[in-house]
């Protein structure tokens, strides 16, 4: 059974896009992507990513073994049980709320970096 690696390997071949494209939309270098197709699993995130780019859905090719033994699956979601009823809801509720506060920090942060770069701009170029 191929390992996840090489089934990364063998879509990419299959879509037709090359693989510069590819490592330049996603910020890495060749070499760097020919270790991803060496490796026995792949982090959720960046299979995602490259499915993005070359359009391929990888829920279909990783078997469900697969899919509960090796890290494929994103951990972020966990299952909490409460009276043998499994609340997958709540769990994802919550970290929902963890995702927007950081963006909501991040995006203050960003605005004061907007501001001190525009008060810059303006001692540098402006009216004299």
């Amino acid at each position: 059974m191929p390992h996840q690696g090489e089934i990364l390997q063998e879509a990419i071949k299959n879509s037709g896009i090359s693989i510069t494209r590819i490592v330049d939309e996603l910020g890495i270098t060749r070499p760097t992507i020919y270790r991803k197709f060496k490796d026995d699993t792949l982090d959720y995130a960046f299979v995602k990513r490259v499915g993005d780019i070359i359009g391929h859905d990888f829920s279909d090719d990783f078997t469900s073994l697969q899919q509960t033994v090796l890290p494929f699956v994103s951990s972020s979601v966990t299952p909490v049980v409460r009276d043998n009823v499994t609340s997958r809801t709540s769990v994802l509720q919550s970290s929902d709320q963890d995702v927007n506060k950081q963006l909501m920090a991040l995006q203050t942060k960003y605005i004061a970096l907007l501001e001190a770069y525009n008060d810059l701009l303006l001692k540098v170029y402006g009216p004299k």
